[in-house]
């Protein structure tokens, strides 16, 4: 039967990847999909035959994509949590006028932090499948993600302590202002705690990464479905340019440097940049750097470099040998895939709990992005160049990815959720 699907991603291109990846799916089976989110996605998503929807938010989403606070430890989780609550009537404005008079979605399909798609689901009665496309969104006791305020406190206290800790705390960083407000509007009685009440959804939840990456624990959502990792990186529509690959068929070890799209807004990213070029010339090395901002990149740089603003990660990484990013689900996936040991240069997010799983798997190594310099990442690229244990274990990972579960599972379990559900 044909249904119709709504996808409602929340953040930036590593976020939306994973969903557009989700529509092509949906499509391929003769579904219709429509993805609301704001217009600098657009492109991408209408390349892969979606449908999309933006949201009028003034360019407030790109503009707080590109402040350096963002990057920071202080800030990150205050940042996020303040735009996804504003976003919130935004949302519904541009589904109540765009979305609507098409026919009411059978599925909506969003991140926890799309606080909207919740919002629906108790408006409307559409039934709402939360997806992580990490397993950092899983607060377990059992399995504390990096990255979160005390982990290395937490950890060590004994089981039952914190199952306490977790239960007492709300998780909630800043007043959801406008969502309250949405609710009382419309007749929904608002959550006393996002993450307790609203995060994980009781239509289903989708876990898009494998059980060797994030074990599934005893108190995730009992409702959960977990598969594998998207792999989305609009390859199909982005070849490499003739000039990069030609750059790729010289001889040499080539590394890999990126901090994803949007990574330029971190403080720390010229200096990254720097570092890389400090590194490929100690190292006698070649190196592609993905920047979209010529202006974080040192002058004249040598012809051993060759800068992109964009490439597919499953293009390029067959000719990498070494892999250096911020530690993204995306880019750390696609690294995974291809077999590529990686360095995460990490800072924000979850990026850390990312970071740690990489190196818990051996198949690469790890260090804060504010260390990142050419004496402390030196060692660690020529351990990935040379150790024969980590590239063993990246080609591992690469095996591992090609044993990949069948598709359709995925989507008969989605197909599955798509049935009126009603909302006391």
């Amino acid at each position: 039967m044909r249904r119709r699907f709504l996808l409602m991603p929340h953040g930036t291109a590593g976020d939306v990847l994973p969903f557009i990846w989700l529509g092509r799916q949906l499509k391929q089976r003769g579904h219709e999909v429509i993805m609301l989110w704001v217009d600098m996605y657009r492109d991408a998503a209408t390349r892969a035959g979606i449908d999309f929807v933006s949201i009028q938010d003034g360019g407030e989403f790109q503009r707080m994509s590109q402040q350096a606070s963002l990057w920071s430890e202080e800030e990150c989780m205050r940042h996020g949590h303040v735009y996804a609550d504003r976003c919130t009537a935004i949302c519904l404005a541009a589904y109540a006028e765009t979305v609507a008079p098409r026919g009411r979605p059978d599925l909506i399909l969003g991140p926890m932090i799309s606080l909207a798609a919740r919002l629906l689901r108790e408006m409307h009665g559409i039934p709402f499948v939360s997806v992580n496309i990490q397993p950092a969104p899983f607060i377990s006791a059992y399995d504390l993600p990096a990255g979160i305020p005390w982990v290395w406190l937490l950890r060590k206290l004994p089981l039952f302590l914190r199952k306490l800790v977790l239960a007492a705390a709300s998780g909630d960083l800043q007043p959801m202002i406008v969502l309250r407000q949405c609710c009382i509007d419309q007749g929904v009685k608002p959550p006393r705690s996002l993450r307790k009440d609203w995060y994980h959804s009781p239509d289903g939840v989708l876990a898009l990464f494998p059980a060797w990456f994030g074990k599934p624990q005893s108190d995730w959502p009992s409702n959960t479905f977990q598969w594998d990792f998207p792999l989305e990186d609009l390859a199909e529509e982005s070849p490499l340019s003739p000039d990069l690959l030609a750059f790729l068929e010289a001889p040499g070890k080539k590394l890999l440097f990126t901090l994803g799209s949007a990574g330029k807004g971190s403080r720390h990213a010229a200096g990254f940049f720097r570092t890389a070029l400090e590194c490929t010339l100690q190292l006698d090395c070649r190196a592609v750097f993905i920047c979209g901002d010529p202006a974080l990149l040192p002058p004249s740089l040598p012809s051993s470099i060759h800068v992109v603003a964009y490439a597919p990660y499953s293009r390029l990484l067959a000719r990498m040998d070494v892999a250096v990013h911020a530690g993204g689900i995306g880019a750390s996936a696609q690294f995974l895939a291809a077999g590529v040991p990686q360095i995460i240069a990490y800072s924000v997010f979850d990026q850390p709990d990312n970071a740690e799983r990489v190196e818990k798997i051996g198949a690469g190594l790890s260090l804060p992005l504010v260390s990142f310099s050419s004496s402390h990442a030196v060692p660690l690229l020529h351990r990935c160049l040379t150790d024969e244990i980590v590239r063993s274990r990246a080609a591992e990972c690469h095996q591992w990815l090609l044993e990949r579960p069948s598709v359709t599972c995925l989507l008969e379990w989605l197909e599955s959720r798509a049935q009126p559900i009603v909302i006391p």
